[in-house]
């Protein structure tokens, strides 16, 4: 075999090589960029584990507000404690249903607190008399009318 013949043989195996190479480096810039386009429009991360809504005393209750209702949507408390909500709103401000915002009020007890789309806002009442109290947002996704916006609050005496 010539030297001719061995450069023809191994030419195209670079170029395939390059070809590859070249590829995956389009490939991975195109999703990089993509990442950091869409990256501002995917939900952040909320604070800490959420769902617990045991109440005792010196414990917070984690709670999430979402297009999808809230988490925990039921939320028992004694009487006469204080109550720490810290409530996280994942959604994103580009939703068109309420801009993302969402609302915990109880009419009751004369809460109204609203939570901006991405945040997390505190709320610390206390729960001064027994009962079922019904908490609602509504802001956006039917309201009231809407069984996923809707939770309750019982405080037991």
């Amino acid at each position: 075999m010539t030297s001719m013949a061995r450069k023809k043989r191994g030419k195209p195996r670079r170029d395939r090589w390059f070809r590859r190479v070249a590829f995956l480096g389009i490939a991975g810039a195109s999703l990089a960029l993509a990442g950091a386009l869409l990256w501002p429009l995917l939900p952040g991360i909320p604070p800490g584990p959420g769902g617990d809504a045991t109440g005792e005393p010196g414990r917070t209750i984690r709670m999430t507000i979402s297009m999808g209702g809230f988490d925990p949507y039921e939320i028992r408390v004694r009487a006469g404690e204080t109550v720490v909500l810290k409530i996280w709103n994942p959604d994103s401000p580009y939703h068109i249903d309420g801009g993302g915002q969402h609302q915990f009020a109880i009419d009751e007890l004369g809460i109204n607190l609203m939570i901006p789309p991405r945040s997390t806002r505190v709320l610390t009442f206390k729960a001064d008399r027994p009962g079922v109290f019904t908490f609602y947002c509504d802001v956006c996704c039917g309201g009231r009318a809407n069984p996923a916006m809707v939770g309750k609050l019982i405080v037991e005496g």
